[in-house]
């Protein structure tokens, strides 16, 4: 057996900060041990009354620096790597611009293969230790990334899409073709060590009705397996879709008839949603994807967190890179924050982080798993550095808080002015994945 300690303040989430209060809600200890056992949580307590109970074991300490779980990032792109900063357009004409050229380069495994690592590692860079992601529609592109994350032995979910129209000829699969792919990469990968697939058509305008037929197939067939896609992004794409879809009541309505939302379906943006569809995805037991640095990097509109917290659907931060802006989840909480003060409404550091660790493994339906420090859950964790800028340097004291309220002040520093420098260390299953030169 492998038994290892790590010595530092500790955060975690025990209780949803939207629903509860902060006292209820927050796991701070200032001087805790964090005790990983064959990469799974085995102990968390006070140093000082457990320090006697693992006196025979090297313990690493990070002194003044802040332990959490690894960030969950539930709607990435990984195709979209290497255009990030794509200059403006709006969403359709930013795809046809940029977007498409990019991904037809992943038809070529050696393309893939070549990005991959550089995509994983600005994901533990950053600090995020889970993602759901976007391959391209060539089931190599997805091979490249399912490999690189299993050699990392990375709680990851990735999906080929699923696009037979309204794209140009070289991204076009077709529905059979779409099936038949998913489906071999399904039986290869889905439960294979720590990934997972997702089911993935792009969004509806570029799937016709007999490709998502086919999507609800492999559903059907696979049950555990995700559901990703766009939802409600942009005002021009919800036209067209009232267009390509005339008979269907809303947009997600769209994604229903074919039996696609329901629990592990994960819906990106979802900006100008009804209160029926919002009613809807609460009762299928879907999620949807926050992604704040996209939808206002393409003009999108501005998410109302207070809707979809009433409505009491499952809700997780995402960076939605390469129409996103960043990798880090602390700059995506940070526009999080931004856009819930141009709604009038409020956004607490803890509700952030929280969005972006429990939050979204409950997103993800992986909260039995990941998302927290609960014994046996799979050690992925980061350590944070307060001070890990002169100017956080000078902002942030040398001591940790004492105080849920010194706290609170603290994160959201972190939240406002943190980025990868922040991240001093990312722990994979207790092993060390990633450390700030």
């Amino acid at each position: 057996m492998t038994v290892k300690a790590f010595r530092s303040a500790c955060l975690d989430f025990v209780a949803d900060p939207f629903y509860t209060s902060e006292s209820e809600s927050v796991r701070y200890i200032r001087d805790a041990l964090l005790v990983v056992e064959n990469g799974k949580i085995k102990d968390l307590g006070d140093y000082a009354q457990l320090k006697a109970q693992y006196a025979d074991i090297a313990i690493q300490s990070h002194p003044n620096h802040l332990i959490l779980p690894g960030f969950i990032d539930i709607h990435i792109h990984f195709p979209q790597t290497e255009m990030i900063a794509a200059y403006g357009k709006q969403l359709l004409e930013w795809l046809e611009k940029y977007t498409f050229p990019t991904e037809r380069r992943f038809k070529q495994k050696t393309h893939a293969d070549s990005i991959a690592p550089v995509f994983v590692n600005e994901l533990l860079r950053n600090g995020t230790t889970t993602a759901l992601v976007l391959a391209a529609v060539f089931p190599e592109s997805a091979e490249a990334l399912f490999e690189e994350c299993d050699r990392r032995n990375m709680r990851m979910i990735i999906g080929k899409v699923m696009m037979d129209r309204n794209v140009p000829d070289f991204l076009k699969d077709t529905a059979q073709s779409s099936y038949e792919d998913s489906k071999r990469l399904i039986e290869r990968w889905h439960h294979h060590n720590r990934v997972l697939y997702a089911v993935t058509p792009r969004f509806a305008p570029t799937s016709t009705p007999e490709q998502l037929t086919y999507a609800g197939k492999l559903l059907a067939e696979f049950p555990d397996v995700y559901l990703h896609t766009h939802l409600s992004e942009n005002l021009a794409e919800i036209a067209w879709v009232k267009e390509l879809f005339p008979d269907c009541q809303n947009y997600l309505d769209v994604y229903d008839q074919f039996g696609l939302v329901r629990e592990r379906s994960i819906f990106a943006h979802c900006i100008h949603l009804s209160d029926l569809e919002l009613e809807r995805l609460a009762e299928a037991n879907s999620a949807i994807a926050f992604c704040p640095t996209s939808n206002t990097f393409l003009g999108s509109g501005l998410f109302d967190i207070e809707r979809s917290i009433v409505q009491q659907v499952k809700l997780g931060l995402a960076t939605d890179v390469g129409g996103g802006t960043s990798f880090s989840m602390l700059k995506t909480a940070c526009e999080a924050y931004k856009i819930a003060q141009l709604n009038h409404q409020t956004l607490s550091p803890f509700q952030a982080l929280f969005s972006a660790t429990l939050g979204g493994a409950k997103a993800l339906s992986l909260d039995d798993k990941i998302g927290n420090f609960a014994l046996g859950k799979e050690a992925d964790f980061i350590v944070m550095d307060p001070r890990s800028t002169p100017i956080m340097s000078l902002r942030n004291p040398e001591t940790m808080p004492t105080t849920l309220e010194e706290l609170a002040d603290l994160l959201f520093s972190l939240i406002i002015m943190g980025d990868d420098r922040t991240i001093h260390s990312t722990y994979l299953l207790g092993e060390l994945a990633h450390r700030r030169d």
